[in-house]
Parts: structure tokens; sequence; C-alpha cells
């Protein structure tokens, strides 16, 4: 071989480098380039023992790529936080700021209970369950207890006239102060008992009326526990419903207590309580009003009983009377606000409750 030179051959010029295939010539460019190396040495480092220094410089060969590719980022745990509330968020809070704003009630509700009363409602929006029945049904009380007032010294078969209509009054107006209506079959059951007192202690005579009243009601309880057994409803609601019944039915039998009692006791202590929730009626304080009404009640007691000759305990008939029937004025308040029971409970209950007092102290 010949040592001689090349023709051109400069010995005198700096040799070249050669020229590495750089990122451009494999369709990356540099930020592309830098971003996967990255990634791939983090991806190495935390599934792969972690690669030498010498890797990096190493030689590779120009590749072809139908499409970049592109290492996909490792996910952030913070990513989350920063996700925007759920849709109904906003919704809810839309939804609850009418209430807090005080402009309306929400619905009054309780969640599966489908036998929310209106005082119940009243006391969970925060108003008074107690609305008095008012001047109205004071005067239809005032009305029928004078007529039973009238009626209890002429005769017994007077007295039932009115003393009916008390009882189917006292049996429709316990059922909806209960949140019960319509209940047509324990309104027609408790005056159904009610009568049948009624029958049995104008049968037996006066003298016979503690076995006439108790014996019906007795059987009224057991009538009524039988006929709650064979219904169809739930637990919850035969209980309800037991417990109403049983009640209205007890209030309309012990209203026969003024067929049982002295008819001038029944005429002291009916103008009593005529005259004592007539007294309650009036725009007074509540305990103002209370004692008005007492001390009429025991005013009128005085009355009546010097013309019927009762006399002076005429004071303690009217008292105990005008106590009951403020009693029973309270319990017919415990509605926000019903018509209906205030021209039922609301004229009944204050004669129905005074009925076992007059019964007692003839």
């Amino acid at each position: 071989m010949s040592n001689q030179p090349y023709e051109g051959y400069d010995p005198y010029q700096q040799p070249q480098p050669q020229q590495q295939p750089g990122p451009q010539q494999w369709g990356y460019d540099e930020q592309q380039y830098a971003t996967q190396q990255w990634q791939g040495q983090t991806w190495e480092t935390q599934t792969h023992a972690p690669v030498p220094a010498a890797a990096e410089t190493a030689y590779m060969p120009p590749q072809s790529y139908e499409r970049p590719y592109v290492t996909e980022q490792p996910q952030q745990p913070q990513a989350y936080a920063a996700q925007p509330a759920p849709a109904a968020a906003p919704a809810a809070a839309s939804a609850a700021a009418p209430a807090e704003s005080g402009q309306g009630y929400g619905p009054a509700t309780v969640a599966g209970n489908a036998r929310v009363t209106d005082a119940q409602r009243a006391r969970l929006e925060g108003r008074s369950p107690i609305i008095e029945p008012g001047m109205q049904p004071a005067l239809l009380t005032a009305l029928l207890g004078l007529l039973l007032a009238a009626t209890a010294p002429v005769s017994s078969y007077a007295l039932v006239v009115p003393l009916v209509i008390l009882q189917a009054v006292t049996a429709a107006g316990w059922f909806r102060l209960n949140g019960m209506w319509p209940a047509r079959q324990g309104i027609a059951l408790a005056f159904l008992g009610g009568v049948t007192a009624d029958v049995t202690v104008l049968v037996a005579g006066r003298e016979q009326a503690p076995a006439a009243i108790l014996g019906p009601l007795g059987v009224w309880v057991l009538l009524t526990l039988v006929l709650q057994l064979r219904s169809h409803a739930d637990p919850d609601t035969r209980m309800y419903g037991l417990m109403a019944t049983v009640a209205s039915s007890a209030l309309a039998i012990i209203a026969t207590g003024y067929l049982g009692a002295d008819p001038d006791t029944v005429s002291v202590g009916a103008a009593a309580v005529a005259v004592a929730v007539l007294a309650r009626a009036l725009p007074l304080p509540t305990p103002a009003s209370v004692v008005v009404a007492l001390l009429a009640a025991a005013g009128a007691g005085i009355a009546v009983g010097g013309m019927t000759g009762v006399g002076t305990r005429g004071a303690l008939i009217g008292a105990a009377a005008g106590v009951c029937a403020l009693v029973g004025h309270r319990a017919a308040s415990y509605d926000y606000p019903s018509r209906f029971v205030h021209f039922t409970a609301g004229v009944a209950l204050p004669l129905t409750a005074a009925a076992p007092a007059i019964w007692i102290l003839h």
C-alpha cells in the first residue's frame, strides 16, 4: 500500500466531530424530548433500578414513529381538590336560601309520617300551637249549656235531646282534634257508645247510673280493641286509631253523667260552664282571663244554686265545673287553626269535661 496521503488531504485541518443524530431527526422537538427523557427516568426510578448516567449519552439509532409518543403524565393527588363541586350543591344551597332568609316556611311535614296535625306542624315551624276557639264557639257552648240547665229539671227525656247533640259533637271533634278526618266509623262507634249509655241509664234509672255508665264504657273499650285487631292497617296506624277511638268513646259515654246526676246539680254545673267559657273568651290576658272565668263560674253556681235549692254548695259545684271547663277549652285550643275543631271540640269539650265533676258532686 502506498503511504502517500489522499488527494486533497490537509494534515493541518482539525478533524470534525461526527454528528450524532439529534432529536429533530426523530420527529421530536427539543422540549418534548426533554419531557420524555425526564419522565422516562422518573418511571424507571419508581419501578426499576436506577439507570446509569452513561445511558444518557449512548447512541440511539434513528427510529421512525407514525405519531410522537407522549408519556402519560403522572396523576397528582392534589388534582382532586381542584375539581369543581357537584352540580347538586348549588341547587341545594339555592333551595335552602328561601328558608334561611325567613321569607316563607318550607313544607312542614315529617318524612314517613302522614298524620302530622296542624298543632305539630306549627310547633315544628316555631309557631304557637295554641289557638283559642274564640267568642263564636263560646256562644254555642253557652247556648248548649243553658239548654242542659233548663231541661234537667223538666225530665230525663227532655235532657236527652241536648245531651245527644253534645255527645255527637264530642265524638266528631275529638277525632278531628287528633288529625283523623274523615273517620266515620270511629265517630259512629263513639257516638253509639254514648247513646247506649243514655238508654241504659234511662232504663235502669238514675240510682243505677254508675253501673249503667261504667258497663257500656268497658264493653266499648273491648269492642274497639277487637275491631282494631281485625284491621289490615299497619301497626302504628292501628295503635293510633285505637287510642283515638277509645278516648272519643270514653268522652261520649262519660257525658252521660248529666243523666245520672241530680237535676238541680246539673243546672248549677251547666250554667257555671256557660258563664266560665264566655268569660274565658273575653279579650283579656290569659292569667286574668282564667281568674275571671273561675270567679264567674263560682258566682253562677251561687246564683243558680240559690234558685234551685242547692244553696251555698253551688259555689263549690260551679268552681269545680269551671275548672273542668277550662281544661276542656285548653284541650280544644291545640289546633292551628281549624274552624271545624273550634266549632266541634271547642264547643263540646268544656261541657263534656265538666260532666264527671257534676256527677261526683251531685
